[in-house]
């Protein structure tokens, strides 16, 4: 039995939302944006697993929406993608 305790109702329970693909690329680059991220800080920050985030991060540095920092070690967003977050908060307003 799963402990409620702490939640308004039963039913609440129920309401975890899968997320879509856009939803998961949007976090990763959010997670890089402004100083960039870790490998480690952008898998907890999107909340995603060692192996969905090496395939995330592989297709973002392929589209060129993400760029790796060798010297840092570290992910940058780049201009594309910034161009996709933009997008992306204009979508989720008119949702």
């Amino acid at each position: 039995m799963i402990d409620t305790k702490g939640f308004k109702d039963d039913k609440s329970i129920l309401k975890a939302k899968y997320r879509n693909r856009t939803e998961i690329i949007a976090s990763v680059l959010e997670a890089a944006n402004g100083t960039g991220a870790s490998k480690t800080r952008i898998m907890f920050n999107a909340y995603l697993s060692y192996e969905q985030l090496n395939e995330y991060l592989n297709q973002l540095l392929d589209k060129e929406l993400l760029a790796y920092d060798l010297h840092t070690r570290t992910y940058h967003i780049a201009p594309k993608g910034s161009k996709f977050l933009e997008l992306y908060s204009e979508l989720e307003k008119v949702r």
